[in-house]
């Protein structure tokens, strides 16, 4: 049997009534469906009967990839040894796929940077990650969880909590609750404004959410907009078009001249 390793933040699903209920949260049509650390497997004997020709593994974990190979022979070239994180964009993303996965704690907020960055062709993520992670994801503005990830995630997707998960169905189980969330591409193609500058107000405004925007961003604003009433606000109570037009503000201050 696989043993868990503390330093890939390895917690084995063992309830399988938990893990048929992951794989019912998928919804769209999945012409290739990517698994990201399965494990042991447990998500994976579900998705095998119902997605036999559409599933693909990728599993950092050499020991899982073993016994993967050896428990789901018929999935031979579609098991993965690599880290998700650094492997190459041409073996894992592909037009029109979707993404599932129990994602390690340690690494959750780096998996959604990277499926932000491919989110013209990943339409459908169902994943479990750590339950005040799920609530800040799917948190709206003004409640005090919403955050960097946030507002960058829902700029692009529909992020809906599925359920709570408790700590007893793991091995070994973690200190904390987990929770299942889906994430549904919308119809954004654009945001309207740099994107690369609205990254850098987003994590800048939210790093000193405590401060007004005005003192949290006031290396960002010139004299002609610091003074504005928006300026006002901290972060958490800005929605997804207010950063927009602050970005668009910061950007058209820099070249000299204002939105209307």
């Amino acid at each position: 049997m696989v043993r868990p390793k503390k330093h890939l933040g390895q917690h084995f699903l063992t309830d399988q009534n938990i893990a048929r209920k992951i794989v019912a949260q998928l919804q769209g049509n999945h012409q290739y469906l990517l698994e990201i650390g399965p494990g042991t497997g447990v998500l994976t004997a579900f998705l095998n009967e119902q997605f036999p020709d559409n599933l693909h593994l990728i599993e950092v974990d050499t020991e899982s990839v073993e016994y993967l190979k050896t428990r789901f022979p018929q999935l031979e070239g579609r098991i993965l040894e690599a880290d998700f994180l650094k492997v190459s964009e041409e073996l894992v993303f592909f037009p029109e796929m979707s993404v599932i996965g129990n994602f390690p704690y340690n690494i959750g907020s780096q998996i959604f940077f990277r499926i932000l960055e491919q989110r013209n062709k990943v339409k459908e993520v169902v994943c479990m990650i750590q339950k005040e992670v799920a609530e800040r994801l799917a948190s709206p503005p003004g409640n005090k969880t919403y955050g960097i990830l946030s507002v960058l995630l829902q700029a692009f997707y529909e992020i809906e909590y599925c359920f709570t998960v408790n700590e007893q169905v793991f091995f070994p189980p973690p200190k904390v609750k987990s929770a299942v969330i889906r994430l549904r591409r919308n119809m954004r193609e654009t945001l309207g404004c740099d994107e690369m500058l609205f990254q850098q107000v987003v994590k800048k405004a939210f790093n000193q959410r405590r401060k007004t925007l005005r003192n949290g961003l006031r290396d960002m604003l010139n004299d002609k907009i610091i003074s504005l009433e928006i300026f006002n606000k901290r972060a958490e109570q800005l929605g997804l078009n207010e950063f927009v037009l602050i970005t668009n503000m910061i950007s058209k201050g820099k070249s000299g001249s204002l939105p209307e």
